[in-house]
């Protein structure tokens, strides 16, 4: 079915509702970053798979606002179709509520599923629409009425993440949380983010493709925990386990009744940012809201002693796993006919031969070419471009392991590059050691370091529109909070200090629309370094094992200093997994971490 008559489809139940406007998020109803099938109505209507972006439907117009990740896929997807781009975040371009002022009319009426969107969100809908007496519809979603076949909501087994693993039993992460409610005066903890559940009760499921969480939410109190997933996801020996730790079960749908039963005089603490609006609204009046951070987002995001030396290991497995797929693309490409698709399946076995291997952390990038300026590329029958033996493919991937979750990024130069390829490499990796290379007081938040990264192309008129790195969790999401490298802030990414065990990603990047991208991605381990009179210093343990393409790179434009960290990390790369490989493997990479000059 053509986009088109699906908006049309859209439009008929939207008009018998008598809605001027029907907005489609990409969240599911616990505001997830990667949401299951069932959730993917945006992707279903407009065409545009990417993980981020927000669908509006209007009586005779549509649009959609993704971030600068994705404007190249979208400006391609949505061509031949009726929905116009929302390049969110630039000049001129108005949000999605000042785009609904000017556009609808007074005593118009907005539709959307509340179980998908944030309270915040619809704040700034009243807020910008004020004037207009605009009437809300948060009761339905209607893509049960416009998508024939949708999938089935996942429900697929749930299983135990070890504590030899983890580092902490779920009792022990019971009774910290519970403290920091006591702190909090909370009599209450609402619970819907499913990377926060799945930590708290070291359990993981399959409900979201390439993210190992279940479908879940939990209501937390001093003496009572609640978890409502839904049926059959757990074993017999799994329910018991929860129960034995104080933890009864109750039916997915049963939280908005549990909300709904908050006794007046208490107070329930509800992150804003990811308990659902419509969760929000059934808490009782009476009942006081505590709208601040979760507890467990930076618990979780402060990686156990345990969970850090299992990591290691994770990125040893991984190493040699995208170091033997470098060597395949260097030793094949212009021999053998080998597609970015094909690439992708080959890098993809290699990993399946690691013991403990689980499966991608996220679809892989593999883009050759022009498809690297797409920062969030995904190779299609369509576009899957064969790589020739020249020019640079960026190879972006990642895995989880049993010891842990990888991301790592390498643009791979497979024959003469040009002077401008060779310079933008050598740029963003000039970036990308001064920041691997900080050291920073205790307290300096990824905010401040972030232009580390992008200073080499800041003094040659460069940038990337996307942030220099984002927090990772342990066989959680590739993409977790609140730690981040990012000078622009907004309010979901508050400037957080960084703490020893946070784990997050070094990737500045360089995109040149039609020729080429850049991208060189490590995942670092903030560390306590020296301490003295000036106070505690932090340095960043480099994760990722896997070198850098020294064909792709202008040395001149490298001081020596520069040289001295890669020349450092290459040798560490080399130690580390030359035990884990051939000889023949281990002599091609002997050459490629040799000292560069």
């Amino acid at each position: 079915m053509r986009v088109e008559d699906k908006l049309q489809m859209l439009r008929e139940q939207m008009d018998k509702r008598d809605l001027a406007a029907y907005i489609v998020p990409t969240e599911d109803y616990h505001n997830s970053e990667y949401v299951g099938d069932y959730f993917k109505t945006r992707e279903y209507l407009s065409g545009f798979t990417g993980s981020a972006g927000t669908l509006l439907v209007c009586a005779k117009s549509a649009a959609l606002w993704t971030d600068g990740r994705y404007f190249l896929q979208a400006q391609q997807q949505l061509q031949g179709t009726s929905i116009q781009l929302m390049k969110s975040g630039q000049p001129g371009v108005p949000v999605l509520a000042e785009y609904l002022a000017d556009n609808l009319e007074t005593g118009d009426k907005i539709g959307f599923d509340g179980r998908t969107v944030t309270k915040a969100f619809v704040e700034e809908l009243h807020k910008k629409l004020a004037d207009k007496q605009i009437t809300y519809d948060s009761g339905e979603d209607l893509a049960d009425l416009v998508w024939p076949d949708r999938p089935a909501l996942s429900a697929e087994p749930v299983w135990e993440l070890g504590v030899e693993y983890a580092g902490l039993s779920r009792e022990e992460k019971l009774s910290r949380v519970r403290h920091k409610m006591q702190e909090q005066k909370a009599d209450a903890l609402l619970m819907t983010a499913l990377d926060e559940i799945a930590w708290l009760l070291n359990l993981r499921g399959n409900d979201v493709c390439n993210t190992p969480v279940f479908l879940a939410y939990i209501l937390l109190t001093a003496d009572r925990a609640v978890l409502c997933v839904q049926a059959k996801i757990l074993s017999k020996e799994i329910e018991e386990k929860l129960k034995r730790a104080g933890i009864c079960v109750k039916p997915y749908d049963a939280i908005e009744d549990l909300v709904c039963g908050l006794k007046a005089g208490t107070s329930v603490w509800a992150d804003g940012r990811r308990v659902n609006y419509r969760l929000l609204k059934a808490i009782p009046d009476g009942v006081k809201q505590l709208d601040q951070p979760s507890p467990v987002e930076i618990m979780k995001a402060v990686k156990t002693p345990e969970e850090m030396a299992h990591l290691r290991m994770a990125h040893v497995k991984d190493g040699v796993a995208v170091t033997r797929f470098i060597r395949f693309l260097k030793t094949h490409v212009g021999k053998e006919k080998i597609t970015e698709m094909r690439a992708a399946r080959v890098l993809e076995s290699f990993r399946e031969e690691m013991e403990g291997y689980l499966g991608p952390s996220f679809d892989p990038i593999i883009a050759y070419g022009p498809h690297g300026a797409i920062v969030h590329y995904a190779a299609v029958p369509d576009t899957d471009a064969q790589i020739q033996p020249e020019g640079l493919c960026l190879a972006d991937t990642g895995g989880h392991y049993k010891e842990g979750t990888t991301d790592i990024t390498r643009t791979i130069a497979l024959g003469e590059l040009t002077a401008e390829e060779k310079r933008a490499y050598t740029l963003v990796l000039k970036g990308h050691l001064r920041l691997g290379a900080a050291r920073f007081m205790q307290g300096v938040c990824g905010q401040n370091l972030d232009c580390l990264a992008r200073e080499p192309l800041w003094e040659n008129g460069l940038d990337y529109n996307h942030g220099t790195g984002h927090g990772v969790g342990y066989l959680l999401s590739v993409h977790e909070g609140p730690q981040n490298f990012r000078w622009r802030m907004n309010k979901e990414t508050a400037c957080v200090p960084l703490e020893e065990g946070m784990v997050i990603s070094n990737e500045p990047g360089l995109y040149v629309t039609g020729k080429f991208g850049i991208r060189h991605e490590n995942l670092v381990l903030c560390r306590k370094g020296e301490q003295n009179e000036y106070g505690q210093f932090m340095y960043l343990e480099p994760l990722t094992m896997v070198p850098f393409d020294r064909d792709a790179i202008e040395v001149p434009l490298l001081n020596r200093q520069e040289l001295g960290w890669l020349n450092e990390y290459h040798d560490r790369v080399y130690e580390t997994l030359a035990p884990y490989l051939t000889q023949d493997e281990r002599d091609w990479l002997r050459a490629v971490t040799a000292a560069v000059e």
